[in-house]
């Protein structure tokens, strides 16, 4: 079930950035979030949209995900939010994730964004990734 998939995924994904020491200590502790806390301290990760597709072979079942991560950043400038995409990418590139219930086939860097947001002080890095999953 695709689905299930996906949502092993990110939390594979979650676990994965909040064991990455780096990461941790670019955003000043493991603030990497699903939703973040209304009162969130800048820096922080959020992960945020999913897609799903049918990656299914005439004899094998699977899915392609593209997981896009939200980095955030207040501290001026595009730095710190380049740094901490970088510090994403770093951790998650081909990484071996582990998921329940099903197989990684691969996990992959595709495409990061940074801009200034509408507000004119937080800086915005989005990475997406492109992964393959197979039912065990």
């Amino acid at each position: 079930m695709p689905i299930a998939a996906a949502v092993s995924l990110r939390a594979a994904v979650h676990d994965a950035l909040a064991g990455n020491s780096q990461l941790v200590s670019v955003l000043g502790g493991p603030k990497i979030y699903d939703e973040p806390p209304k009162q969130a301290v800048f820096p922080y990760v959020t992960l945020g949209e999913a897609r799903v597709a049918d990656f299914s072979t005439g004899t094998e079942s699977g899915e392609e995900h593209q997981l896009t991560l939200h980095a955030w950043s207040r501290q001026g400038g595009h730095k710190q939010a380049h740094v901490i995409a970088g510090a994403l990418l770093q951790a998650l590139d081909d990484a071996p994730l582990t998921l329940a219930d099903h197989s990684l086939v691969n996990f992959r860097f595709a495409v990061a964004d940074v801009r200034r947001e509408a507000d004119g002080r937080t800086y915005h890095a989005l990475v997406r990734f492109r992964a393959v999953t197979e039912p065990l």
